[in-house]
């Protein structure tokens, strides 16, 4: 069986929203990660943590509210936070999965780290919301503190910012799990956000979108393939439109004309598109695909999906 090393990018629904649909979400993910491992993937998997990190962040402010004797938990602890969490209910699916087919393979995961660009722009112009809605009052103590808020609705939320990865810190560590074997969670939500200051990582007031730091993985693990799993089968152009275009098998030029003519959702699927291009440009032979949870064992075996090669 020919061996393949693949970064899996699991989407939100790939885990659901709270507690109890994370434990039952996982235990249908760890089925279709226990499939592709028999048919001879060697997998890293990255995941989103927004509904998760939204509701550390929340429970820690709130806590912090109420007794003053406590900090409040800064955006890197929330990351932190939500990485252990999530990896612990994953990776114990994937575990018992696989045992049940028989493969005694080890299942880990990687408490990640990232490194960001203390000067992108990203800082200046921060769009990823997170937390609880707010009071007028409670923005304007946020704003105090240094921190970005917009109106919502009737009420108030924190944005903070999204820059662009530029070194995982823990690659070495994530490498040689996988040479030896091992199933590997790492980059969880796109990484702890981290501004390097000489021998130490301060950790940054942001989130960084997961499937640019997975395309980076895939990138520094020279892996065969990038799949980024998501709420829908194919990528599609003209999209709710009718001339809609579902596309199957598409070049990287043409990823990148699609891309200049605006057909992809700025914080929905251009990330996704644009993390597979930039993966597949730092190397020969790669293969990008874009598909539903429900299809990753079909796209893995070419069945199916948005593939950009």
């Amino acid at each position: 069986m020919e061996k393949k090393r693949v970064v899996i990018a699991l989407g939100h629904r790939a885990l659901g929203n709270t507690l109890p649909e994370q434990k039952e979400a996982t235990k249908r993910t760890a089925k279709i990660i226990a499939r592709l491992v028999k048919e001879g993937a060697e997998i890293v998997i990255s995941h989103s943590n927004a509904p998760q990190i939204g509701m550390i962040h929340t429970a820690m402010n709130e806590f912090g509210k109420y007794h003053p004797d406590y900090t409040y938990a800064p955006m890197s602890v929330c990351s932190a936070m939500s990485q252990g969490y999530i990896g612990y209910d994953l990776q114990n699916a994937i575990r018992s999965e696989l045992m049940k087919d028989g493969i005694y393979k080890p299942v880990c995961t990687v408490l990640t780290q990232v490194a960001v660009d203390p000067y992108d722009d990203a800082f200046a112009e921060p769009v990823k919301v997170i937390g609880r809605t707010m009071t007028e009052q409670e923005a304007e103590e946020e704003e105090k503190k240094g921190n970005y808020v917009t109106k919502i609705g009737d009420g108030y939320r924190r944005i903070v910012a999204a820059p662009k990865p530029q070194k995982i810190i823990e690659i070495d560590s994530i490498r040689a799990l996988l040479d030896a074997g091992h199933v590997v969670i790492a980059c969880g939500g796109g990484g702890i956000p981290v501004l390097e200051q000489k021998t130490e990582l301060k950790g940054a007031s942001a989130v960084i979108e997961k499937d640019y730091t997975s395309g980076k993985l895939a990138e520094l693990l020279d892996a065969d393939e990038l799949m980024i799993l998501t709420s829908v089968e194919k990528v599609a152009v003209n999209y709710h439109v009718q001339d809609e275009k579902l596309l199957g098998e598409i070049t990287v030029e043409e990823a990148k004309e699609y891309m200049k003519q605006g057909q992809f959702e700025a914080n929905t699927m251009l990330p996704k598109v644009e993390a597979s291009v930039e993966f597949l440009e730092k190397g020969k032979g790669r293969k990008a695909v874009i598909t539903s949870i429900d299809k990753a064992v079909e796209a893995y075996l070419g069945k199916t999906g948005t593939v950009i090669e």
